[in-house]
């Protein structure tokens, strides 16, 4: 009996280091971001461009709220910044659709959309809880050509918000 728990012991020490690396690369199972037009990270997800981490984790751009960043303030997801990384551009007309995908609900005080520092449309939910998928109609007025539009969903019981940045021409 005492060389059975011996064995298993070493087994199960044996086996830990590959149970804690197999647990450590699986994706955070946390909150959202725009599938389409695709986003930056959604681009990353689906092997569009090669990117690291955030092919792991489309949904975990979140940072404070009232940034202008597409990575959330995130060194780890810095690559969402570079504009010049291959992003594919998609054509829109006047206004398009976003859609986001949520994997977390959080209470949502309002969605807002910026071209540079000019915010171009704001969707207030009041604190509601949204549900898996969220859509947004947005108006480019006053706006052509090549753009990189930023998506915002501000948490209404948090501090954070997640960040998603969308290039676009319109036209």
């Amino acid at each position: 009996m005492h060389k059975r728990r011996k064995l298993a012991a070493l087994i199960g020490a044996g086996l830990s280091p590959f149970l804690v690396l197999g647990l450590s690369v699986t994706p955070a199972s946390a909150h959202g971001w725009v599938t389409n037009p695709a986003s930056r990270q959604a681009q990353c997800a689906t092997g569009v461009v090669q990117c690291g981490d955030i092919k792991y984790e489309p949904q975990s751009v979140e940072g404070p709220k009232g940034l202008k960043d597409c990575a959330g303030g995130n060194a780890r997801f810095a690559e969402l910044r570079e504009d010049n990384k291959g992003w594919q551009v998609t054509n829109v007309g006047r206004s398009a659709t976003f859609n986001w995908k949520l994997t977390v609900s959080h209470r949502t005080s309002t969605w807002q959309y910026f071209i540079g520092n000019t915010k171009i449309a704001e969707f207030d939910d009041g604190g509601a809880a949204p549900g898996e998928y969220v859509s947004h109609g947005v108006n480019f007025q006053g706006f052509s050509g090549k753009q990189r539009v930023l998506a915002v969903w501000n948490i209404a019981d948090t501090a954070n918000a997640f960040y998603a940045c969308v290039d676009v021409n319109i036209g």
